[in-house]
This record gives C-alpha cells, sequence and structure tokens, in this order.
C-alpha cells in the first residue's frame, strides 16, 4: 500500500461524545473528496516533541465514506497523554492539523460470507461505526453482524442512539452495549461473556476486535480455545 502524503486539515467542529470523549470533524481543503475504506486510521503529526515518536498519533476514522473531503476521529482524554492533551487542551474549531493517510488493513472481508463479529472497548468503536454505516449505505450483502462494545457506565457508551436506530435499519445486526462497572437495563459484565454465549453453538464466523490491549489478548486467547482460525480473528490496538 503507497504511503500517503501529508496534508492539511481543519477542525471544522469539536463534539463533546462522552466525559472526556470528543468528536473532532475535519476537512482537506485540499481534495474534493477524501477516500478510505471502513476501517481505516489516519496519522496525526502533532507538535508535542521531537522525534516521530513523541509526536505521531494514530486514530482509526469514526466517520463512513460519503463522496466529501470531511472525516471524523472520536478520541478519548488519555491518561497523562501527551497527544490527546494537546487535541483537547490546544486545539479548537478552526485550526489546522497535519495528517497522513488514509492507511491500514484493518477492514471489512470481501465477502461476508458468515456471520461477523465485531468486538469492541472504549474509542474502539470507530471503525465499526464506520462499517455498519458503510454496509446499510452501499446494501452489502451479510449474514448476522453482531457488534459487542463494552464500556464502564452507561455515560462512556459512545454514539448510543445512533447504533440502538441503525438496528432496526439493518437486517440481521445486532447491537450489543455491555457494562463491568454499573447496573443498567442491557448486558452486563465484560464484552467475552457476551461473544462467548453467541457462540455456545459454534457458528463459522470473522471476528474483528478493536480496543484496549487486554481485551484484545483475552479474545484472542478465548476465539482460539473455541475453535476459531488465527486467519479469522484480525484486531487493531489501542494503547
Amino acid at each position: 500500500m503507497a504511503i500517503q502524503p501529508w496534508r492539511k486539515g481543519i477542525v471544522i467542529r469539536i463534539l463533546q461524545e462522552a466525559h472526556a470523549t470528543h468528536r473532532y470533524f475535519i476537512q482537506v481543503p485540499e481534495l474534493e473528496r477524501f477516500d478510505f475504506e471502513p476501517g481505516q486510521f489516519v496519522t496525526l503529526d502533532l507538535p508535542i516533541g521531537e522525534k516521530t515518536s513523541e509526536r505521531w498519533r494514530s486514530y482509526s476514522i469514526a466517520s463512513w465514506p460519503d463522496d466529501s473531503n470531511i472525516f471524523e476521529l472520536v478520541i478519548v482524554l488519555a491518561e497523562a497523554g501527551k497527544g490527546t492533551e494537546y487535541l483537547f487542551n490546544q486545539i479548537k474549531e478552526g485550526d489546522e492539523l497535519t495528517f497522513r493517510g488514509a492507511q491500514g488493513k484493518f477492514t471489512l472481508p470481501e465477502n461476508i460470507d458468515r456471520d461477523l463479529y465485531l468486538i469492541c472497548t472504549g474509542t474502539g468503536i470507530a471503525p465499526f461505526r464506520s462499517m455498519v454505516h458503510h454496509i446499510l449505505n452501499n446494501h452489502v450483502t451479510h449474514h448476522h453482524i453482531y457488534l459487542i462494545f463494552g464500556c464502564r457506565k452507561k455515560s462512556d457508551i459512545l454514539y448510543y442512539d445512533e447504533l440502538v436506530d441503525l438496528s432496526h435499519k439493518i437486517e440481521n445486526f445486532h447491537y450489543h452495549p455491555t457494562l463491568s462497572r454499573e447496573e443498567w437495563e442491557g448486558k452486563k459484565g465484560y464484552v467475552h461473556q457476551v461473544y462467548e454465549e453467541l457462540l455456545k453453538d459454534k457458528p463459522p464466523g470473522y471476528f474483528l476486535l478493536c480496543g484496549w490491549k487486554n481485551m484484545i489478548t483475552e479474545a484472542r486467547h478465548k476465539l482460539a480455545d473455541l475453535g476459531y482460525e488465527k486467519k479469522d480473528i484480525h484486531f487493531e490496538l489501542y494503547g
């Protein structure tokens, strides 16, 4: 895959989605249309250090291809995170960001020929939101789709109303948010309990995992123990 050039993006809108989580809408003036595949990411070059390892921060695109030159990132303020501290405290609407992308291979399979399991925590919801909208907008043929989203509290759930609405619009799309630290009307516990219940009869499946490292490590082991092959399990780490 060719490396994309560095470009200028203008932050045209900032919204608070949840506690310590912001949505950034970025326009690319030099392009009429910003092309990407759902699941891909962009890399920001932030003025927070000398080395690239200090400055570069990558974030999955939370929006979906819509023939515009605007894309969305959803970013949580990380504890002692220089990148997110800069974005939250310094960046305001109208400011410029330098970015490169879109890049990455964490994308939908060309042929969704079995049930699709999208398992995530935190802002790991971003690529899956993009994928689900893409499936709806392009009438992508699919079997059952299970979006399993783990959070601590209900106030942490991102895009809740929107995803509930999509579960009514898309045939065989099942949205399963689950909370680990709060009682509520929905599912309780960690994501592992949810997909293990869904997989108790060992149906054929294709798995995409995105979120915290510990969740992904545990999920990979559990899915392997259930008999699923490595080639059917793909992941993107956050933090």
